[in-house]
Order: structure tokens, then sequence, then C-alpha cells
């Protein structure tokens, strides 16, 4: 599972799909598209934490790319969230959006992903290293 023997185009066609992990704060899944733009759900674990996902909401979608076996996440939009509203006779508002896409821009989140095979992967959040489990959709 060592990714070394692995090249980014590599890293990016293994990461293709939907895939499942913990952090200490979170429950995450993401749907990596062979477009390079993904979707994302984070259900916060914390208690505290909870406040967070009222404002942002907990579905993100946005692109996403390797580089230098690093994985980059710009965010796009937050389809529910609180700053997404509407206003009678407007158009749809979506400051979440905007807010999302200008600071994703400058501070794109960033994992360096550190073993990768066809089901699971490491990577390191920051400090913390979180592994993921490919989920597999079962044809009927």
């Amino acid at each position: 599972m060592d990714n070394s023997k692995h090249s980014d185009v590599d890293i990016e066609i293994l990461l293709l799909g939907k895939w499942r992990f913990n952090t200490s704060s979170e429950r995450i899944t993401i749907e990596f598209k062979d477009d390079m733009t993904y979707e994302q759900t984070k259900v916060q674990t914390l208690l505290l934490s909870r406040t967070k996902e009222l404002i942002t909401g907990n579905k993100f979608t946005g692109v996403w790319y390797v580089s230098q076996k690093k994985l980059y996440l710009n965010v796009r939009n937050m389809p529910k969230s609180f700053f997404n509203f509407r206003i009678p006779l407007a158009l749809k508002i979506s400051l979440a959006d905007i807010l999302a896409t200008i600071n994703s821009v400058f501070m794109p989140e960033i994992f360096e992903v550190m073993r990768i095979n066809d089901s699971q992967f490491l990577i390191r959040d920051k400090e913390e290293l979180v592994i993921g489990t490919k989920i597999i959709m079962k044809m009927h």
C-alpha cells in the first residue's frame, strides 16, 4: 500500500470512486469523479462542532487534483448552507458559495497521501493520520 511507487496520475486513478473515513471530529464520505470534481458529506461527531455544521452545511462540492503526492480539494459549493438563501423576487444569493470559492482559491484543503491501493488509503490531515476505505457499490 506504499505510494512511493505511484505517480500523481496513478494516485488520481486509484482515488476515483466513493470513499469513507473518520477523523477525530468528523465522519466523511467523499466521491471523486473522473471529471476532477467531488461531492463530500461531513457529519460532525463532536457536540461543540455541530454549530459549525448548521452554519456551513454538511455537503460540499468542488474540484480536486493530486500534485507531488498531495491531494488538493477546492470547495466550490456548499448547497445546504445557512448562508445560501433566496430573496423574494430576486436571484438566489449564495453567499456561502462565494466565500467558499474565494477561501478555497487561497487555502485549499491539502492532504498528504501516505499510502494508497484500490481499497484503502492513508492520508495526513494536518497532524492527524486518517485511513479511508473505498465503498464498493454492489450491482443487482
